[in-house]
């Protein structure tokens, strides 16, 4: 039967140590790299924090809005341009509504997924609690207590939104490691089928933690947004080059509700920041039913 080990880890191999990275042309190529990785860590905080795309969205289309005016004072549209250039208008903002309504649809999914991995855990660790009934009496205390801490500092992670939290003691990893050493080692020492459960048990509990933190990371690319905000900023160049009535109204009213949508994708979309979240129903569940069980 294969396990998840949480004490096998890859160590890689250092940039020093490796010989053709002695090369120049390799050190430069390198130090690109590592600009590349900070600027991508940049575009993830911001993309992390709805708001900062709400503002970042709002500003960048009123930009284009009133730039796009400016071209339309100093070379007006002539007659004979209208509908073409009225055509174009209308097929960059359908470009523009479809776009993020897919893009809404993939952040729905995300937060879906994420969701479900919250109550795979739950159930998995419940599992897990009741299969330690099988084991011998001294090891079964012992992992019920290591499972109470483990469940709550599950439950903390989901909480803090996946933030570092002052309440998780002990080291996470360590605590996967008492609870691993606990089941293996009562099973090595009585091999049989019903003491096979709990290993299969307590891997089920690490792969769900693993499964987890996989749809943490599974976002929205960051070129989608980029190439949203891109059609945004044009649609908004267009409406403040054609000629209007209302005046300058429109130019306010569609970036603030573009960006209102931007807002609610990136809010759905970030497990980190946002008024949205998902709320570990199932875990606290799971906890408190472990603590009324004796």
């Amino acid at each position: 039967m294969s396990a998840y080990d949480p004490k096998q880890t890859c160590n890689p191999i250092p940039l020093e140590a490796n010989p053709c990275c002695n090369q120049p042309f390799l050190r430069v190529l390198s130090l690109g790299e590592s600009d590349a990785s900070r600027a991508r860590l940049v575009m993830g905080a911001l993309i992390d924090n709805p708001f900062a795309v709400f503002a970042i969205a709002v500003i960048a289309q009123w930009a284009s809005a009133f730039f796009g005016d400016a071209l339309r004072r100093s070379r007006p549209l002539k007659n004979n341009e209208r509908n073409d250039f009225d055509t174009v208008l209308t097929a960059t903002l359908t470009l523009l509504a479809l776009i993020i309504g897919f893009s809404f649809s993939m952040a729905v999914t995300r937060y879906d997924q994420r969701k479900n991995y919250e109550a795979a855990e739950a159930n998995a660790i419940g599992t897990a609690y009741l299969r330690a009934d099988l084991l011998p009496a001294d090891t079964a205390a012992s992992v019920r207590q290591f499972l109470k801490l483990y469940v709550q500092q599950r439950v903390n992670f989901f909480n803090s939104n996946g933030l570092p939290h002052q309440e998780m003691a002990p080291d996470p990893a360590k605590l996967q490691d008492e609870l691993w050493s606990s089941v293996v080692g009562a099973a090595g020492a009585q091999p049989n089928p019903v003491l096979a459960l709990t290993v299969s048990g307590m891997n089920d509990v690490f792969n769900s933690q693993a499964d987890t933190m996989a749809a943490w990371l599974n976002r929205i690319p960051t070129g989608a947004w980029v190439l949203m905000l891109l059609i945004a900023m044009f649609s908004n160049l267009l409406l403040g080059y054609r000629e209007r009535s209302s005046g300058r109204l429109a130019l306010l009213v569609l970036p603030v509700i573009a960006s209102i949508a931007f807002f609610l994708i990136a809010d759905i979309d970030s497990p980190y920041v946002g008024v949205i979240s998902v709320v570990p129903h199932n875990l606290i569940a799971t906890s408190e039913a472990m603590r009324s069980h004796h």
